[in-house]
């Protein structure tokens, strides 16, 4: 008998392991977030790292999630790396997320079309594609290699002051962070942690010129210097954090305020911490589904290379005028977002945005139940009120962003649509898919309470 079986007997026994491999590139690369700045790295400020849990139920289902500082996981990418993980343990692919935290101060791991006009931006490097799909495999199966006897629990902390709404401070938002801890059954340490928090990981600007979490990954040093133990894995997901933002909470672009806010969402975390109690007889299970998306219509070209003029105008002028900080970047990032619209409106004359649209669909959506919690994986960028649309139906749902693929930018809402705001502008999708994609994910969310349709071959633990 294995050893998993041997220690459960009668009782309903969950397993976890955690892991951690490092995605840092061994040279010096474009750091990939900010456009026109040929911004390559002088160094590395912190490891760029992938976090892997495994948790198994003594039924035999079983889920792993892989938490990684990349700015994109992309499609072919989540799916090839699944693919591995599911053949090498029998885990299902439909229960492996594969996220990414967004970092803006890493390698290039997707092409982006509307960075096409940008000679600066350098497509993504396939050895370096190809260097983090074996560490993420690494990290999956020393997960599952350390599982042993284990309680999970959750708790929500409160963050305030890391960030807000990008374009209004009193805009919607989504201040609350699952908190999951995996802990030892005989020891009760901890055995990983994962968190989920909407908020764009944008401290750290285009002045920087070294590889970084940004503040995620101060977060993650802040649990582990002495709320967790310091080999404690924690994986941080980004939750709909498409209009959020520390823009308006930053004082300067540096390492010292990510350290601040990275340090108070830290806090946030700690304090909920011992306030968590553990179950140990969860089902785990995870269900995709997936969706056509529809894409937008463009404007011909003349048209959005006017618009694009017009909104550079006026970030100078704002610039010139000495105006508050937030208002300029802004307005810049507004410049960016015409600029890439008329970029985008070439790409789609020419044939490029619809063959990029094709890799990015059909749009995977994924939901995996851990007891009576669901953490639902959405790819791509997504608006704030799309998450707390699918919350206000089915509390204890959390949506975790950049999930097993990208979508080429944001769906955004329709009243930023109209305002045109810089996520609109760029957008490849309209933003009617939005609640598509919400109304798909409750439907998929109901399902969970169904038998899982897919459990490991033959029913036997995954090693």
């Amino acid at each position: 008998m294995n050893a998993q079986g041997a220690a459960s007997g009668t009782e309903r026994v969950l397993w976890a392991g955690a892991a951690v491999t490092d995605l840092t590139p061994a040279a010096s690369v474009f750091l990939f977030g900010y456009p026109h700045v040929p911004r390559m790295s002088t160094g590395v400020h912190d490891r760029l790292e992938c976090a892997a849990l495994y948790l198994r139920e003594e039924a035999g289902g079983a889920a792993i999630f892989l938490a990684n500082d990349l700015i994109f996981a992309g499609r072919e990418l989540a799916r090839d790396v699944r693919r591995r993980i599911a053949a090498a343990t029998g885990v299902p692919a439909a229960a492996i997320m594969v996220t990414a935290t967004h970092t803006h101060s890493g390698p290039v791991t997707v092409d982006y079309v509307s960075n096409g006009a940008d000679a600066i931006v350098p497509r993504a490097d396939p050895a370096y594609l190809r260097f983090v799909e074996e560490r993420m495999v690494e990290a999956a199966l020393r997960a599952v290699q350390r599982a042993e006897p284990a309680e999970i629990g959750l708790a929500v902390a409160e963050a305030a002051g890391v960030g807000t709404n990008r374009h209004d401070p009193a805009g919607p938002a989504d201040p609350e962070v699952p908190v999951l801890v995996a802990r030892s059954r005989a020891t009760r340490a901890p055995l990983a942690c994962m968190v989920v928090y909407a908020m764009h990981p944008t401290v750290l600007h285009e002045d920087s010129t070294l590889i970084s979490g940004d503040f995620p990954h101060f977060t993650r040093r802040f649990l582990q210097a002495g709320p967790l133990p310091a080999d404690c894995p924690v994986l941080y997901h980004n939750g709909a954090s498409g209009n959020q933002s520390p823009r308006h909470v930053t004082k300067a672009n540096t390492f010292a305020e990510a350290e601040r806010l990275g340090e108070l969402l830290g806090r946030s975390i700690a304090g909920v911490l011992p306030g968590i109690k553990y179950l140990s007889g969860v089902r785990v299970s995870g269900r995709v589904e997936e969706l056509e998306l529809q894409p937008r219509e463009f404007p011909g070209v003349a048209a959005v290379v006017a618009a694009e003029r017009a909104a550079r105008e006026l970030f100078e002028r704002l610039r010139r005028e000495g105006a508050p900080r937030p208002l300029v970047r802004t307005a810049e990032c507004d410049w960016f977002g015409a600029e890439e619209t008329a970029e985008l409106a070439r790409a789609a004359a020419d044939g490029r945005l619809a063959a990029a649209v094709r890799r990015c669909l059909p749009a995977e959506l994924q939901v995996i139940a851990i007891g009576p919690w669901r953490f639902v994986g959405w790819p791509g960028e997504y608006f704030v009120e799309y998450a707390l649309a699918v919350r206000a139906q089915s509390p204890q749902t959390f949506v975790i962003t950049m999930a097993n693929g990208e979508l080429q930018g944001y769906i955004v809402t329709a009243e930023a649509a109209a305002r045109g705001v810089y996520e609109a502008t760029n957008a490849v999708f309209r933003p009617e898919n939005g609640p598509r994609v919400v109304a798909a994910t409750l439907a998929l969310l109901q399902r969970c309470h169904e038998p899982p349709s897919a459990a490991p071959a033959g029913g036997k633990p995954a090693v």
